[in-house]
């Protein structure tokens, strides 16, 4: 059992107490603290408020259509480059090329998007500074408005695709559309150009794949043909003839004359 405090130590402890107290009275407002006032609780988080603000006049609509339609066009850039240039054959083309050669890693498919993207850029070069002079530069002075610009875009783009159409496919996508021929090819709407315009790309690049494969068919049909009359039958011709494929394809400069060729089928 504890021991009861005496009147001498019940004095001293009072004493003691009291001498605190006083101590934290002085040191509180120090420290910017009131000790007259209760301790507030926690604090509240601040409150987050989203509004929407009507459109400032006709300006600010129009500037946020603006950044609707260029982040639009961004997100539909792959397909747009796809669909509308010459980037589909030469892709396909390099493609078949590698496929041809035996060499399934080399060219890596970096180094062929990146050499098609290249040479996209040289085809579509006229194309897209009749763009800029006809179409970009008047609307960003101001001297056309969205609807006329993307319809002077249009003449230079469906010019070039024109070039590279086949009737035929013209005539195909005319009549899933249900429309009637116009009386000039300008006319025609971008709905059946594009998907004529793809169709036919597909079609010359499987042609130019086929042209570049038979040559490298020879060899290995060549290569097969040995290994067989020497009894060689478990050796894979494939490890025999992809030597002799690269030998042939640098010693006729292939690089150069599929890019030549590449870029001379569009003009």
């Amino acid at each position: 059992m504890p021991r009861s405090l005496t009147g001498p130590r019940r004095r001293r402890l009072a004493a003691r107490l009291v001498a605190a107290a006083l101590l934290v009275g002085s040191v509180l407002p120090a420290f910017g603290i009131d000790p007259q006032t209760p301790a507030a609780g926690p604090a509240e988080p601040p409150a987050l408020t989203l509004t929407v603000a009507a459109a400032e006049g006709p300006r600010g609509l129009d500037a946020a259509l603006r950044i609707v339609l260029l982040m639009t066009v961004i997100s539909l850039a792959p397909a747009l480059l796809v669909t509308l240039t010459s980037f589909t054959r030469i892709a396909i083309v390099l493609g078949f090329l590698r496929q041809a050669l035996g060499t399934s890693q080399a060219p890596a498919n970096q180094v062929i998007i990146g050499l098609a993207l290249f040479l996209t850029l040289i085809i579509m070069g006229p194309v897209l500074t009749r763009i800029n002079d006809d179409a970009l530069q008047p609307l960003l002075a101001g001297q056309l408005d969205e609807r006329q610009a993307l319809a002077a875009a249009e003449g230079p783009l469906k010019e070039f695709m024109l070039g590279q159409t086949r009737e035929k496919d013209i005539a195909l996508f005319l009549e899933l559309t249900g429309r009637q021929a116009p009386d000039t090819p300008e006319q025609l709407p971008m709905l059946v150009v594009v998907p004529s315009y793809v169709i036919s790309e597909l079609k010359t690049a499987f042609q130019m794949g086929f042209v570049l494969f038979i040559p490298f068919l020879i060899i290995d049909m060549v290569v097969a043909s040995v290994l067989m009359s020497m009894g060689m039958m478990m050796l894979p011709p494939v490890l025999i003839s992809l030597p002799f494929k690269i030998l042939l394809f640098v010693l006729v400069d292939g690089w150069w004359l599929v890019v030549r060729s590449l870029v001379a089928s569009f003009q």
